[in-house]
């Protein structure tokens, strides 16, 4: 969908949105003479203008009629909040209606140009689709609304949503389209083709490692997972050098299990075709990567994902197995379907030995015990650096990719200890996402500041939201875009 920014309305056939707050309703008076009649047709559908509520309606317009869309932007709601609710809003009941051109009027609400450049972001998250696969889809399931035109926003506007919040949007919709791929399309190795084609030309540095390769470095640990599959693993390192030279980098290390089949440990059969999204952590990463990368952020960081497919095959790895990860430490492995922890172990050990990051953020969906705690509203964050803690907090307040803080404690370290190796990969059902995140901690090394992003329950919908419809959201991208923006590039 193309948005383009405006001095005024345009002529011609399209829908007409208007922002209200709350009570305030000073956005209708531009309707003149069909002000009494919009009034009354809002009171009829109990409109009272709570942020992200819609009303429709149709007035009279050029010898015609014309769709005229009040969207709620609330009383309370903090300004970005409210202004991605009002572009999600419109996008939602516009996208498939049969409009093919909206107008937003902003004039009166007092947004500020980032603010109404967060508008555009909404809008266009909320338009995505990937409909490759669909063939027959009926004309009114077909989206039709082509392109936005928003008035009544700051001059500068424009150039806040092209240089600031379009590459956000671009990374997003990597990470979507990555998720949203079925496992037979997307493996480790069409992952590192589909993520080289679309960061060409964005200065990101890229290098892959082959099975062969990783063999070499030892990483026993996530060669383990993929040794059931046909598909050869591989380690994607995606580099952004926007910083000062010599100054440590940032990493973020993305889980990336294109498909989870529990391996021995098999997955009942309903739902498991849900496990193509077992690489959220991995796309998240990727999507960011290309973000940063287009609005050029002034630091440097890199990024990680480990890349496996976890299959039953008669090679696969049995659960008792003892493995040697690339850090030298030897892990039984107690059930084969805890996987993507040992996927993260070797990405983490290889980071740290090959780049000496100051930071080490790992995404992964690992967990269905983070689901059980949080639902779908939370990612769970895990970390003993309480400065760091609150630098993540922050960053999924204003990003909207949300983080709950969970414990972490030596008495759940114990409960991975192995009486054969050095640790064991799960330990008791009670706190089962928070002895995964002991079991990474493990794995850190020197000291480094870490944290580890349980989004098992965020990097996928059953029901639409704001900013995205059902399927994949993009969790991560925004929230690691804001994090480095705040935390790393304000240093």
């Amino acid at each position: 969908m193309k948005i383009r920014f405006a001095d005024s309305r345009p002529s011609g056939d399209f829908a007409l949105v208007l922002p209200v707050s709350g009570k305030n309703r000073i956005a209708l008076d531009s309707l003149g003479a069909d002000r009494s009649a919009v009034d009354a047709a809002l009171k009829s559908q109990r409109f009272e203008g709570d942020s992200g509520s819609a009303a429709e309606l149709f007035i009279p317009a050029d010898g015609g009629v014309r769709r005229l869309i009040v969207v709620g932007t609330g009383d309370g709601t903090g300004p970005s909040e409210a202004a991605e609710k009002l572009g999600g809003a419109l996008v939602g009941r516009l996208l498939t209606s049969g409009e093919k051109q909206a107008v937003l009027d902003l004039s009166g609400l007092n947004y500020d140009a980032d603010s109404a450049a967060r508008v555009a972001l909404a809008a266009a998250l909320r338009a995505w689709r990937y409909d490759r696969y669909r063939t027959k889809l009926k004309d009114k399931q077909k989206p039709t609304l082509t392109e936005l035109t928003i008035v009544g926003a700051p001059a500068d506007s424009a150039g806040i949503w092209e240089k600031r919040w379009k590459p956000v949007y671009e990374g997003v919709g990597l990470t979507r389209e990555l998720v949203t791929e079925p496992a037979n399309i997307i493996y480790p190795e069409t992952f590192v083709e589909r993520v080289q084609a679309a960061v060409k030309g964005s200065g990101l540095e890229v290098e892959v490692l082959d099975g062969a390769a990783m063999k070499k470095l030892g990483m026993g640990a996530l060669l383990g997972v993929a040794q059931g599959s046909v598909r050869d693993g591989r380690l994607l390192i995606l580099r952004w050098n926007g910083g000062k030279d010599g100054d440590a980098p940032v990493a973020f290390v993305g889980k990336g299990v294109t498909f989870d089949t529990g391996g021995i440990s098999i997955k009942p059969a309903a739902g498991m075709e849900a496990m193509k999204w077992d690489m959220g952590g991995a796309g998240a990463v990727a999507g960011a990567m290309l973000a940063l990368a287009k609005r050029k952020a002034k630091a440097n960081i890199v990024a990680i994902c480990g890349l496996v497919e976890n299959m039953p095959d008669g090679n696969a790895q049995r659960p008792g197995d003892v493995v040697t990860s690339m850090s030298g430490q030897t892990i039984e492995v107690i059930n084969t379907d805890a996987e993507g922890r040992l996927v993260l172990a070797d990405a983490i050990t290889y980071v740290q030995r090959n780049y000496k990051p100051k930071i080490v953020v790992d995404l992964a969906t690992l967990t269905g015990a983070i689901v059980i705690s949080l639902g779908h509203e939370f990612g769970g964050l895990f970390t003993p650096d309480d400065d760091l803690a609150n630098q993540l907090l922050d960053a999924s307040k204003s990003s909207g990719d949300k983080l709950w803080r969970q414990p972490m404690a030596e008495s759940f370290d114990k409960l991975i200890d192995s009486p054969i190796a050095d640790m064991k990969n799960v330990g008791p059902r009670e706190g089962g996402s928070i002895t995964a995140a002991q079991f990474i901690h493990r794995f850190v090394e020197n000291g480094t500041r870490w944290a580890h992003l349980d989004i098992a329950g965020m990097a996928w919908s059953d029901k639409p939201n704001s900013t995205y419809d059902k399927g994949a959201t993009g969790y991560g991208v925004r929230l690691i875009d804001r994090f480095v923006e705040a935390s790393v590039e304000a240093r």
